[in-house]
């Protein structure tokens, strides 16, 4: 229940909030625990890989996974664990640029498009449903063509893809929360339309995408991923993700691991941020109750 003070001076919309019980389960905990993994190989992949990237031995030339090489060797005889272990700051870094264009732009088209109404609210709910018309890896396909295959590329073309589901997220948040009772009592307090928007609007229609942002950063390593799997990714001999993929995808048939083991990585991390981002999500509409 929202509690209003009667004190003039002092008048402040005071919502409701609750202790967060962070008590995750067991899947999420695993979860957080192999994201934490991941995080470790992009800020220091020499803690967890034995080799460079680019360390070549032409004397054990696609080599099957063994103790000494986790996930095997590669056609230059190059370590594939320490191949992905080195790519998972790029790929990430992908992941979660993308991520921050695409929020970046859903807020401000999302707010705008909600606070402002009438016509402005219909060109860009107009100019969203455009972008739904093309499927998004065709829209991303559609960037990388134009401005040609690289890392930032791949970031804008993934963000600006992921967009408009994103906006249209945001602007059904705005347009749920503007209704509720303590931005009402704020503006019959007399707070300023910049003090509702900073100190009650805003927060409390992100909070709910607080968990789609970490889905988000899934998904863009994804579809990074399967552009630079069709070749319009990250160019060799960068060991990202995608591109491991990419350059294994000719031995599918004789020397699995070199497609296998990077796809299941991928796979691990996009299940493990949809888990943690979904328990995240209930704890956090637990709270709100």
């Amino acid at each position: 229940m929202t509690t209003v003070s009667l004190d003039p001076i002092s008048a402040e919309v005071v919502e409701p909030r609750r202790a967060v019980r962070w008590n995750l389960g067991l899947g999420a905990t695993l979860s957080a625990v192999f994201i934490a993994l991941v995080v470790l190989a992009a800020i220091a992949p020499g803690v967890l890989a034995s080799t460079t990237p680019t360390h070549i031995d032409l004397t054990n030339p696609l080599a099957a996974p063994s103790w000494h090489h986790l996930f095997g060797t590669d056609e230059a005889g190059r370590d594939v664990f320490s191949r992905v272990v080195h790519g998972t700051r790029l790929s990430l870094g992908i992941g979660l640029g993308a991520t921050a264009i695409a929020m970046g732009l859903a807020i401000v088209l999302g707010f705008v498009s909600a606070l402002a109404g009438g016509v402005v609210d219909t060109i860009i709910t107009r100019v969203l449903e455009v972008f739904f018309a093309f499927p998004s890896l065709l829209a991303a396909l559609l960037v990388i063509s134009v401005f040609g295959p690289s890392a930032t590329t791949s970031i804008f073309a993934v963000g600006i893809s992921s967009m408009p589901g994103y906006a249209r997220m945001v602007r059904g948040q705005v347009l749920n929360v503007r209704q509720a009772g303590y931005i009402e009592s704020a503006h019959a307090l007399g707070h300023s339309r910049r003090t509702v928007l900073t100190h009650h609007l805003f927060p409390n229609a992100m909070r709910p995408l607080v968990a789609v942002v970490t889905l988000g950063v899934g998904q863009s390593i994804v579809w990074a991923s399967s552009l630079a799997f069709l070749g319009l990714g990250v160019p060799p001999p960068n060991p990202e993700w995608g591109a491991l993929l990419d350059s294994g995808r000719n031995y599918i048939t004789t020397q699995w691991w070199l497609e296998v083991l990077p796809g299941l990585v991928i796979v691990l991390f996009a299940i493990s941020v949809t888990t943690l981002g979904r328990a995240i999500q209930q704890r956090l509409e637990g709270a709100a109750r």
